[in-house]
């Protein structure tokens, strides 16, 4: 049995049991995005993409800064919710919680297309933006003190996704943009201009050519999420999430 074997075969069993599994060893992100690929597969979370030729309808990026590279998940279908979201009958290991803004797609991308695009170009093909609650989660027993390209084969500790309204793409001034986190019963907390990059278009490029790396298309309505403003904050069962970035919208999630 290969590595990228072992850790698909690990990781079906930690969905299958709702039992947290010991990390494997991987070799690099090719191997990290092959168990992506051979988890989906094997769930079926994407047939319908496999026929028609497209990419996931919705995926989640990020990376520590501009230097680094960015890593990417495509998200199963089930899993991803409109605000205001009830996640009380969603197993959860963990419950961290991270505020984000996602931006969906104006048009078709190819792989052609998606070679020639720069940050600025890559934002001209988006069409919307919404508050998004990246819900994070771990099928394996050290958390997220797995290694990293463990985490990445888990689509990056991904546990579901929960979509604000959607508006017009007009980027604020990013640096100078407040987001607002309220967990529980707990006292909001504000953070400004802390997205890793800068600005979160930043990182459509790089993620445009890993998802049509294979031939298929991004098509017109695919959603990326495009990471933190407020690090990871942890909730609890029973809490209810809230978070807003003002002139842009909020989301809430009940855990």
């Amino acid at each position: 049995m290969t590595p990228i074997d072992r850790a698909t075969h690990a990781l079906l069993k930690a969905r299958e049991t709702r039992r947290p599994v010991p990390a494997p060893d991987l070799a690099d992100a090719a191997d990290a995005y092959a168990v992506q690929e051979s988890v989906a597969r094997a769930l079926h979370w994407f047939d319908d993409n496999e026929r028609t030729g497209s990419a996931a309808g919705h995926w989640k990026s990020g990376g520590p800064s501009r230097e680094a590279q960015a890593a990417h998940a495509p998200l199963p279908p089930t899993g991803v919710w409109a605000s205001p979201a009830d996640a009380r009958g969603w197993h959860f290991h963990l419950r961290g919680i991270e505020a984000e803004i996602a931006l969906r797609m104006g048009s078709d991308i190819d792989a052609a297309r998606a070679a020639a695009l720069d940050p600025r170009s890559a934002s001209r093909l988006v069409d919307a933006m919404c508050v998004s609650i990246e819900l994070v989660d771990s099928r394996w027993s050290e958390a997220l003190a797995a290694p990293d390209l463990a985490k990445m084969a888990d689509l990056l500790s991904h546990g579901a996704l929960v979509l604000g309204a959607w508006q017009a793409f007009s980027p604020p001034d990013w640096s100078t943009q407040t987001c607002r986190l309220t967990i529980g019963s707990g006292p909001a907390l504000t953070f400004q201009g802390t997205h890793s990059m800068g600005d979160p278009a930043w990182l459509l490029p790089a993620w445009l050519r890993h998802a049509t790396r294979d031939g298929r298309t991004v098509r017109a309505g695919t959603v990326l999420t495009t990471g933190t403003w407020c690090g990871l904050a942890m909730a609890a069962a029973g809490d209810r999430v809230r978070a807003e970035f003002p002139g842009i919208g909020s989301a809430e999630v009940q855990l």
